[in-house]
This record gives C-alpha cells, structure tokens and sequence, in this order.
C-alpha cells in the first residue's frame, strides 16, 4: 500500500488533499439516541450518565523495559513519577513544536502502559517503538470503525453525573470505589474485576472503569439496573459529541505532520488509508498553507503540562516558545439571535446558510472556523454544538490575550466560502457571520472549580 507522503504527492497541497476529502466528522460508533440527545446531555449535569467508550477509540499496548523511556522521548510532558495504577494525558509535538495530539495513558505495570484515544497519537507511538531502537513490543487493538469484524480486548464505560458515586457504590463488590484524581485502581461489578480511573464530568465525581470485553454485557446490565432510581440515562452517539465542547477539551487539532523534512519518513510509515490521509478539514478558515493549522501547547492549554526536566522531541522549539505571547483557549457563546437567523435562512429563497446540525455542527474530522474582532480575523473556532445544560450554541475558540477576555465580543465565520468544498456532506451555502460572547472554559463554573479534587 501506498503511503501518506506518496498521497501527498497527488494533491497540490496538503490543504487540498484534507478540505476536499470525502470523510466526515469523526464517529462514535454507538447508537445515535437511548432516548432523546436532550435529556442524555442534560444528565452528566442533573443524574447520571452512562457513557460506551468501548467502540471509538484506538488501545496501543506498549510493554518493555524501554517502555518509559519511549513515551518520555515522546511526551512534552514529565513521566518522572509515573508507572502502576498511575494515568494522564500524554501531549506530543513535532520538532517544530507545533502539536501531533494527545491521549490518555494509563500505567497498567510500571513496564507496560496502555495509550487510548483518536488514532493519531497511537500511530506516532508506534511509528517510535518500531524505528527508534527501543526494548518493547507493542500491541494495536484497532477502534470499531477500523476493524468492525474484530471484537475489542476491553469494553470501556464512563458513569458520571452528580448521582454516578451512588449508582458505583450501589454495583461494587469489592476494592475502594474512588482514588485520587486521574489515579488507577480496582473495583468489582457483577462478580467481575474491573480497574477504574478516578476522573469528573459535569462537576461532580465520577469513575471510568474497563475490564476484559467478555464481562462488558454483564458490568453494563449491573450499572443500568442500580441506575434506574437515579436517573441513569445512556448516553448515544448525538449527546456524547457535544462532550468535549462542555468540558473545554479539543479533540480535534489538525496533526502538525504535513510537512518537515525531519518527520518525513513519519509520513513515509504512515499509510495512504491512515486516519491522517483519510481524515478531512472544514469550516471558513481556508488558507493555502497547511501550518496556519498547526497548534502550540499553549493554544490548547497544554503549556502547564510542558516540562523541560527531560528531552523530547520538539524540546528546543518549545524552549523559544516558552516566553510568548501565547493564544488563549475560551469558549465562545454564540448570539442567539444570529443562530435563529442561520435557521431563518434555511426557509427563505436564495442560498441558505451552512446548516448547523444538533446538536454537533461541525462536519469535518478537523474543523476550523474564522474568528473576527473589529472586522479581521483573530483568532479560530472548533466544534460549535448546542448544549442543552446552557441553552446555547458553543464552541471552543483559540484567541490572542487581547480577545480572550470573559466578555469580549466577536464574531464567527460561518460556513465555508465559495459555496462549500467538495466533501458530501458540505452543501451548497453561503457564508454569515454570528456575534459570540467569550466565556472561560469549561463553561459551566462547577466543572471549571471540581475538576480536579476528586478524592
């Protein structure tokens, strides 16, 4: 098979090849609805939710002696303390410095860890055991929508909401039902193990937990029955893609892998079917150069988490960086107004506004839209999706200092320019523009003081 650099070579820029590719946004494979998308998002904030991660994501196994050293070779951030029953987010960047992706990793045994999340960060992983020398072997259980007929090692579920810890408690049969945050540990269900991660949503505690893929039905079917008298709802596909926008995480930055001459032969080992060859690009921000995508740290926030007490790859670059200025991420809350007049459109004569889909409006794998203060452009939105817990359409934005003040006015370009790109599900529109108010992130201020004090 062909790899991504060859691919590249068919395309006039790697812009063209993303903006006009013919997959959408990224999947949940999980039904669209258990009930109704509105009380399922309503639930991570008022009861409980039950959230099926068993499908979407890509598991690398990585074991060996050299299996620390490889992911801190890797990671802007510091694995000084990590190993058994420890988790974080792993954060990795080009030589550039501009950033590939994150992941969550978790310390299954002080040799042997597992790195879950979009393809992206998998990938680059995997490309470095292989190539970079290292004693480890590495084991890929692919996401569902990769490999439909094989059956995942693990099944993987989320019970958050302010009534998850009563529902947990209610299930558990043995090990101690919360750590500190972001710590690993050990709970049963059913009369099956599960190992748990200690991690909120919505401002209150919560658990993930996983085990073998055989004990998922039973673990599942334990939860929803202790759930029913606490408003356990499910979670579908609908309601679980407007999560991130909640909880002020991007999901989806553009992999800072397109060009370089070092990462190269990254592109070579990549191939022309990988999720960074298929994905697509959308939205109004439509430059010929592929690095206006490219994100630092601290667009996203990471540059808390950057440290420079070991070497990795990007170090030097970030060492520049480190100084400023830096962007700031916010959430924007769109003017409702402006929204009503996007579905207006759609019932006059003319050219309609893009649609904006429920409750998640963005329509490509990595969606990038123009933010305008004063008339020219400043800064982009990400993910614009209606939140039933706000009453409003929101979306993650990355400004400058000057823009990025809670109150600040701007706008947001909406839809792409001359009609729409060639992606299907692109229809013919035209472009508006909707006023949005800055707000911190998260948005709702529980989430943004609890977070991070489970016990």
């Amino acid at each position: 098979m062909r790899s991504l650099e060859q691919k590249l070579k068919d395309h006039a820029s790697p812009v063209a090849m993303l903006q006009n590719a013919q997959t959408g946004r990224y999947q949940f494979p999980v039904p669209a609805e258990f009930t109704n998308w509105i009380e399922e998002q309503k639930s991570w904030r008022e009861s409980a939710a039950l959230l099926d991660q068993s499908f979407h994501m890509t598991d690398l196994y990585v074991k060996g002696p050299d299996a620390l050293k490889l992911v801190s070779d890797l990671a802007v951030n510091s694995f000084a303390n990590f190993g058994r029953n420890k988790a974080k987010q792993i954060v990795c960047v080009s030589h550039e410095g501009h950033v590939i992706g994150d992941a969550i990793i978790f310390g299954l045994e002080d040799d042997e860890f597992n790195i879950v999340g979009r393809p992206v960060l998998p990938n680059w992983i995997q490309f470095h055991a292989e190539t970079g020398g290292y004693d480890v072997t590495v084991e890929r259980d692919e996401r569902s929508l990769d490999n439909p007929d094989k059956p995942r090692k693990t099944y993987r579920y989320e019970v958050q909401g302010p009534n998850a810890l009563k529902i947990l408690e209610k299930v558990n049969e043995g090990g101690p039902l919360t750590t500190k945050f972001f710590n690993m540990g050990e709970i049963t269900i059913a009369g099956c193990k599960a190992r748990t991660l200690s991690h909120g949503m919505g401002g209150a505690q919560g658990l993930e937990l996983w085990g073998p893929v055989a004990d998922g039905p039973k673990v599942k079917a334990a939860i929803l029955e202790a759930g029913r008298e606490f408003g356990l709802k499910q979670a579908g596909a609908r309601a679980y893609s407007t999560a991130a926008a909640e909880s002020g995480w991007v999901p989806s930055p553009l992999p800072a892998i397109f060009t370089g001459e070092k990462i190269k032969p990254y592109r070579e080992w990549l191939t022309e079917k990988s999720f960074e060859a298929i994905s697509s690009l959308g939205g109004s921000l439509q430059s010929e150069r592929i690095e206006d995508y490219y994100l630092t740290p601290w667009d996203l926030d990471y540059g808390r988490v950057v440290k420079f007490d070991h070497d990795f790859i990007g170090r030097a670059a970030l060492e520049k960086m480190a100084a400023g200025p830096h962007r700031r991420k916010v959430t924007l809350v769109w003017d409702r107004a402006d929204v009503l007049d996007v579905f207006g459109g759609m019932m006059e004569d003319g050219l309609a506004p893009k649609y904006m889909e429920m409750p998640g409006a963005y329509y490509a794998t990595h969606p990038y839209d123009r933010v305008q203060a004063g008339g020219k452009d400043v800064g982009i939105s990400i993910a614009p999706v209606f939140s039933s817990n706000e009453k409003a359409w929101i979306s993650l934005a990355i400004l400058p200092e000057a823009n990025a003040a809670t109150g600040s006015e701007v706008s947001v370009v909406w839809g792409e320019p001359d009609g729409g790109t060639l992606k299907p599900m692109v229809e013919r529109h035209r472009q508006v523009n909707v006023r949005a108010t800055v707000h911190p992130w998260p948005i709702h201020e529980a989430s943004r003081q609890h977070y991070r004090s489970q016990t």
